[in-house]
């Protein structure tokens, strides 16, 4: 009796680990998740820095937006944001804005990150990851460039160099 009870009990755990491994093949690799494409109006978004100040990306309308995602522990991204910084203070005089997205990071971690690196352009905190699923970015660093309508022109993942971080800017100068 207790060997058929275990029997019955073993198969509906089986079962059930079947199905919810099932569901997850098929979310991930058979329902749409609609991602920004190159083209496609950028999703809008508020975020706000470690200042508390809120940032929403329709109001750099009119400008470039070299939209930056990161994290402080991965390294591409801390090899590429002296060269972000050394092109905004080019670039910002001439209508082209950093937004770099912060993932789920806390703010002594994010503050400290900033001060290492003496970074000046908006740095805003996705603290629940949404706006990286919207945007569908998968590994870090990713950037998209945003032309002054608000239009994805590019999308980069990986480290960049000093010289291509300078001509994407230069691409979506307004």
């Amino acid at each position: 009796m207790k060997k058929k009870r275990r029997l019955i009990m073993r198969s509906i755990i089986l079962a059930l680990l079947a199905g919810a491994l099932g569901y997850t093949l098929y979310t991930n690799f058979f329902s749409s998740k609609e991602k920004v494409k190159v083209g496609s109006e950028a999703p809008d978004f508020v975020l706000t820095d470690l200042k508390g100040e809120k940032h929403q990306l329709s109001d750099y309308k009119g400008k470039g937006v070299f939209l930056n995602f990161w994290g402080t522990w991965c390294e591409p991204c801390k090899r590429e944001m002296p060269y972000m910084q050394s092109q905004y203070d080019y670039y910002s005089d001439q209508g082209v804005e950093i937004l770099a997205v912060n993932i789920a990071e806390s703010n002594v971690a994010v503050q400290s990150f900033m001060e290492t690196y003496d970074l000046s352009f908006p740095v805003v905190l996705d603290k629940d990851s949404q706006v990286l699923e919207a945007y569908g970015v998968v590994p870090l660093p990713t950037t998209f460039l945003i032309d002054k309508n608000g239009v994805v022109k590019e999308i980069i993942t990986g480290q960049m160099n000093e010289r291509m971080v300078r001509d994407y800017m230069e691409s979506i100068k307004p």
